[in-house]
């Protein structure tokens, strides 16, 4: 499981890494402003969907029905489920697609109400939203294909392909800016394109696998009703978090120009650890649930649940602590330049920090829902995240006024929290989750480590101030953040919760049989 979770986390951090650059890119030729607040509402819409019917509902309902006909059924009964599913998947997307090329200037009115103020931002809103609402058909398609590869524990190329999306945005905005009227134009188009060759690569990697899946024509058998039924409360349960998100564009158009520029650059900062854990833990944490409740291990799935969660504090808590004490030097390092000045990153820092906030506990969410998705649980998460919707909505008016950029994400923040503690004690009272004493201690212990470790880059920013050069700035910056490491793991060795000794030994043999 710990290879697999490190595979998948490998290469979504690589992904990460490139989404960085495209992020960078769009700062300095776009900057904090009105036509950034554009591409990035018209971006949004079909992520969205993307998430609502491609990651969310869809991936809890088919994953665990999948990994079941297969190991009941067989793989040619698996394959043709999945065909079938792919057929009427298609049939919906392409409708919705439609729907919505047609009826986009409606939709902006209600998710980016703010653009009415200027009748230029938001008429470019509608021209972006129109190019890239095709995304979502192809990559949600791609996220069944996805699926079928992880039901088949083929994580690795499941998680590369989505590497196509950066690579192909990169292009775009290099490459083809000076061929459209604005770089958001490029940009907008490459999101649209990269969803092409993502789904291209998946059935690429499917036939490969000898499981080919060319689209059956739609029809609801059974078991495909029984799919949909399973979705049904998925889907109300990741429109809750759809929602969420949506309120606080909604917000984020009300507030001053470049409030949503401020918010998106901060957020993909959050992501590279949010996205990086969480991906790795809700991808490999499903099938291995699943597979040990089909088999009656009981105590398999409460020991991978545990394990789970135990990585996740490990991974996520130093990286609240750096990016609480050295937010706004990675905002400046990574984005402050061209037409996104320092004083933009200053300010999209304060969001960084709010959002950082509920980083544990926006990863520990995607480790605590296939527990009740692998049970055939998908009603119980629904209940929460409606509470959790009104919460957010709540407290975005609460802090909205004061604190402008910063509300949405500490909302957000908040109401995550809320979320963990909810499906945790549910949980426990179903019997679906046992934290050992031993398990508590182990993560009160890393904790601990995460708050010394952060104690340490706090002193030692205010001795040795950020340089005012980009290079020595970068040089800077990469020395906390490996310095901060460093000591996050000398902590880890002194608390008794890491041997260094015998990991640097363990590494030393996995490298010597590589080498052999």
């Amino acid at each position: 499981m710990l290879r697999n979770f490190l595979t998948v986390g490998g290469w979504t951090m690589l992904s990460r890494i490139l989404g960085l650059i495209r992020d960078q890119l769009l700062a300095a030729f776009m900057g904090a402003g009105p036509l950034q607040d554009a591409y990035q509402v018209a971006f949004r819409l079909p992520n969205m969907f993307r998430r609502l019917f491609g990651e969310g509902a869809f991936n809890a309902a088919f994953v665990p029905m999948f990994s079941t006909v297969m190991v009941q059924d067989g793989r040619d009964e698996a394959r043709l489920f999945a065909r079938r599913t792919l057929g009427v998947m298609l049939a919906w997307l392409i409708f919705l697609c439609v729907l919505g090329e047609v009826f986009m200037p409606q939709v902006l009115r209600v998710i980016a109400p703010g653009f009415l103020q200027s009748g230029d931002r938001y008429a470019l809103a509608v021209s972006l939203s129109r190019i890239t609402f095709p995304y979502l058909v192809m990559i949600c398609a791609a996220a069944l294909f996805a699926g079928v590869l992880n039901g088949l524990h083929r994580f690795g190329m499941a998680s590369a392909a989505y590497l196509a999306f950066n690579v192909v945005g990169i292009i775009a905005i290099i490459g083809a800016s000076p061929f459209f009227p604005s770089v958001a134009y490029a940009a907008a188009w490459g999101v649209t394109v990269s969803g092409v060759v993502q789904l291209g690569l998946l059935a690429w990697a499917c036939e490969k696998a000898q499981f080919g899946l060319m689209p059956l024509w739609p029809m609801l058998t059974p078991r495909i009703r029984l799919l949909l039924r399973r979705m049904v409360p998925g889907l109300i349960g990741s429109g809750v978090g759809q929602i969420n998100l949506t309120v606080d564009t909604i917000i984020g158009t009300l507030l001053p120009a470049g409030s949503v520029s401020l918010m998106y650059f901060a957020d993909r900062i959050n992501q590279l650890p949010l996205g990086v854990l969480g991906a790795a833990a809700g991808t490999t944490l499903l099938p291995v649930l699943t597979r040990h409740l089909s088999a009656g291990d009981i105590e398999g799935a409460h020991a991978a649940q545990s394990r789970s969660m135990e990585y996740v504090v490990l991974l996520t808590l130093p990286a609240v602590a750096g990016l609480l004490v050295l937010a706004g030097p990675i905002m400046i390092v990574l984005f402050g330049h061209g037409s996104f000045t320092e004083h933009d990153a200053l300010l999209s820092a304060q969001s960084l920090r709010a959002y950082a906030i509920g980083l544990p506990a926006f990863i520990l969410v995607k480790v605590l829902s296939p527990a009740f998705f692998a049970r055939g649980d998908t009603r119980t998460p629904v209940y929460v995240g409606i509470g959790v919707l009104l919460l957010n909505f709540v407290l975005n008016l609460l802090f909205m006024k004061p604190l402008a950029h910063m509300g949405p994400p500490l909302a957000s923040s908040v109401t995550a929290c809320v979320n963990v503690v909810f499906l945790a004690v549910l949980l426990q009272r179903k019997n679906a989750l046992r934290l050992s004493g031993a398990t508590l201690f182990h993560m009160g212990r890393v904790s601990i480590g995460a708050l010394l470790m952060g104690l340490g880059l706090w002193g030692i920013e205010h001795v040795v101030e950020l340089p005012t050069l980009f290079v020595t700035r970068a040089l800077w910056l990469a020395g906390m953040v490996c310095g901060g490491g460093a000591l996050y793991a000398v902590l880890l060795h002194g608390l008794g919760v890491a041997d260094l000794a015998a990991m640097a030994a363990r590494i030393q043999r996995r490298l010597l049989r590589k080498a052999q």
